[in-house]
């Protein structure tokens, strides 16, 4: 096994690094991202796979903190690793990592249980911390993706069928959500609001009851797609 999933609030990362499964089936691709996780200092303990089959195996020989998963693999979608993590082993974190950033990749995504959509044109620091955002919490969303959902359902072209009922967000459920969308954690979240860290748990509690989601990435989707949130659109 890789490492353990047991992550505390200030997680020892310099003892222990983070173990990152990268399944991509380019192999120079692959590379590029397994040495930009392990960074200059061995920021992550990096697996690589090149296959969903050889996805699939590492999972459950290994049971990595985080997936980074190309979604066209050559013998299957990645989102069929996503939703294996899933049933088996929920602990597990998933970064979907890809070209294709429209609208249905993203929610098929989010519903088979991904933290994270980035495009493969993200820089090596910032798929660093994007990593290091979903292992505390974080929701990562590449600007353009969000951007493109954004200007979607600006024009009034919705991709699902939204529940039409007002969730009644309060004005700090509003503001924590806010802060979900933007990728913060709990721990930062609670720092710039002022209050602890258990009470941003317990609005985000809430709002995943009001929203009807069971995840970040969803509760993300449904304030982007609900403009439940105040955040403009990046060129």
């Amino acid at each position: 096994m890789l490492s353990s999933r047991n992550v505390p609030p200030n997680p020892p990362w310099s003892i222990m690094p983070p173990s990152v499964l990268v399944v991509e089936d380019d192999a120079s691709t692959r590379e590029y991202f397994a040495e930009a996780l392990r960074g200059d200092v061995g920021d992550y303990a990096v697996a690589t796979a090149g296959s969903l089959e050889a996805g699939l195996a590492a999972l459950d020989e290994s049971r990595p903190d985080v997936m980074l998963v190309d979604l066209g693999l050559p013998d299957g979608s990645g989102l069929e690793l996503i939703r294996r993590a899933r049933a088996v082993a929920p602990e597990v974190l998933a970064l979907v990592i890809t070209v294709f950033g429209d609208e249905a990749s993203v929610i098929g995504a989010i519903e088979a249980g991904a933290q994270g959509y980035l495009l493969k044109s993200e820089a090596p620091a910032d798929l660093r911390n994007s990593v290091r955002q979903v292992l505390r919490g974080g929701a990562p969303i590449s600007p353009g993706i969000a951007s493109h959902l954004l200007r979607r359902f600006q024009n009034n072209e919705p991709a699902l069928e939204k529940n039409s009922d007002d969730p009644h967000l309060t004005v700090r459920e509003r503001e924590v959500l806010e802060l979900m969308v933007q990728g913060l954690p709990y721990q930062e979240a609670a720092e710039m609001l002022g209050v602890t860290r258990n009470t941003v748990a317990g609005h985000v509690k809430k709002i995943y009851r009001k929203l009807a989601v069971s995840s970040r990435g969803e509760a993300v989707y449904e304030a982007i797609s609900q403009g439940l949130v105040k955040i403009e659109p990046k060129d």
